[in-house]
């Protein structure tokens, strides 16, 4: 990019060829970002956990069938 540059040269010496830093991080973000991206499953619409059927209260389990009582 700079060639014969003595300036940028002694930057890169002092503080790091922040350039290529900045463009190795935004490659692995983007990479992040695709694979974040991707379709997949819509969040929230998870299908309802299976949940037993309540229990009849107590005066109803105990009741009798038509006609089951003998007197």
């Amino acid at each position: 990019m700079f060639q014969d540059s003595p300036i940028y040269d002694r930057l890169i010496a002092e503080r790091g060829d922040v350039p290529t830093q900045a463009r190795r991080e935004a490659e692995r973000v983007s990479r992040e970002m695709e694979f974040v991206m991707q379709p997949g499953p819509p969040l929230g619409h998870a299908p309802a956990p299976h949940r037993p059927a309540p229990q009849a209260p107590a005066w109803q389990r105990g009741a009798l069938p038509p006609g089951g009582h003998q007197g």
